[in-house]
């Protein structure tokens, strides 16, 4: 009967992933996904909908919808007011825009600043569009190249590794293990300049071969051009911030959570007060800003919720308990089993933060019994989320691509290899550098 509770598991994560990659969303996808366990598995339909899914929702809505809102208005001031493209050009103008290399390297510098000081990578995308593909047209770069140094620069190092990170994958773990943002710092730098090493040489690799093939950037024609230009010229004749008053807000955020080690919230709640009050004359349509600022938040709470339900109602399965014998003890440091379980809970969900949830709601406390130090616990746990929730149904991969204009077929490769393939080797020295030092 373990077999078949086992399967159960299987089956309804490969319904999951099969109605995500055609295009469902996770708040539909989710409760059917239950609904399959729930059947099969023999449980009480009702009960196990109203109390275990909704539980496992409403506890994750709970510590974290305050969290989400300040972020959301904090990025949603940083883009209406210019400040978010100002910060990109000023980087760009450092990085030079001399050769083609400079240029994904700046592109790469750009998001990884951008998210680094708080700003959501869906409000970083739209920021460095309009900069990219000039650019690219001016040196002739393919277009698909775009999505290495732009998931490379917004979606890995900065997202789980680098200590201090105010993103969202670095803030569950806080919650659980009683930890900072700033947890083991040593383990962190050294799975991110390990990634840095690596994404840093495919970019330059796949640069030297779409050369050697004689691709353009006409070669791979851009839907959204007429669009983007547009949006260039408005951009370009609204009244924008200083560069200096641009960065103050992400680095304010930065020093009053990492320095001064001000709890999340609040670092937020003070940071969206700051844009406010510095780019208030900037920001055009006011009350617009501030409403959709707030409705932001309502989908990314609630998709990451719904993941979490998802994973309640797998945790209360006879497979799950299952599972988790066979993770926690495979031979080693339990730091290693942390580590892929975490993986393979993002990779299933297709979300760092919904896998990162579940493996916090389920297994934290298991952890946390063995005696093993709460801010190792933090940082594996967030790079585990970081790898195997870019699969192909990943909500963020199927939005990025889509806004670039580009497909899984021309451009998901980069994907794979930067934000896969890179961090999983940058998870390498990492765990030896926690299970030796610490």
């Amino acid at each position: 009967m373990e077999v078949y509770y086992v399967a159960v598991i299987v089956l309804s994560l490969a319904l999951l992933m099969f109605l995500a990659l055609k295009g469902f969303s996770i708040i539909i996808i989710a409760p059917i996904a239950s609904l399959v366990v729930i059947f099969f598995s023999q449980m009480p339909l009702l009960e196990t909908l109203e109390e275990t899914y909704m539980g496992g929702f409403i506890n994750f809505a709970k510590d974290f919808y305050l969290i989400f809102l300040f972020a959301a208005l904090f990025g949603k001031f940083m883009e209406d007011s210019g400040a978010a493209r100002v910060i990109a050009e000023g980087i760009l103008k450092l990085v030079g825009r001399k050769s083609k290399l400079n240029v994904l390297l700046a592109i790469v510098a750009i998001c990884a600043f951008l998210t680094y000081g708080g700003i959501s990578v869906y409000v970083v995308i739209f920021a460095v569009l309009p900069i990219a593909k000039p650019l690219f047209k001016e040196l002739d770069i393919p277009w698909h190249l775009f999505m290495a140094a732009f998931f490379f620069g917004s979606a890995t190092f900065t997202m789980t590794m680098i200590p201090g990170t105010p993103s969202i994958q670095n803030i569950i773990p806080t919650e659980y293990f009683g930890t900072t943002v700033g947890a083991a710092p040593l383990i962190g730098m050294v799975a991110a300049i390990t990634l840095i090493l690596f994404n840093g040489y495919y970019l330059k690799r796949s640069l030297k071969k779409s050369e050697t093939k004689g691709e353009s950037y006409l070669s791979m024609k851009n839907l959204e051009d007429s669009r983007e230009d547009l949006n260039q010229k408005e951009y370009e004749s609204k009244r924008k911030p200083h560069f200096l008053l641009s960065i103050f807000p992400p680095i304010f955020l930065l020093i009053v959570l990492n320095i001064f080690n001000i709890e999340v919230l609040y670092s937020l709640m003070l940071s969206v007060l700051l844009c406010l009050a510095v780019f208030w004359p900037f920001i055009e349509k006011k009350i617009q800003t501030i409403n959709i600022g707030a409705t932001n938040t309502v989908l990314p709470i609630v998709n990451t919720s719904a993941d979490v339900g998802y994973g309640a109602v797998i945790a209360a399965t006879s497979g799950f308990a299952v599972i988790s014998e066979m993770l926690t003890s495979i031979p080693g440091s339990p730091l290693i089993s942390l580590y892929l379980s975490t993986s393979l809970l993002a990779g299933i969900t297709g979300s760092a933060s919904g896998g990162l949830g579940i493996a916090m709601e389920s297994l934290s406390s298991v952890y946390i019994q063995l005696g093993l130090d709460p801010e190792v616990l933090h940082r594996i746990a967030a790079i585990g989320s970081s790898g195997f929730d870019a699969l192909p149904h990943n909500g963020g991969v199927i939005t990025f691509l889509a806004v670039a204009g580009l497909t899984h077929k021309n451009a998901y490769k980069h994907i794979f290899v930067t934000g896969i393939i890179g961090p999983t080797i940058a998870a390498i020295p990492a765990l030896l550098t926690a299970i030796l030092f610490y």
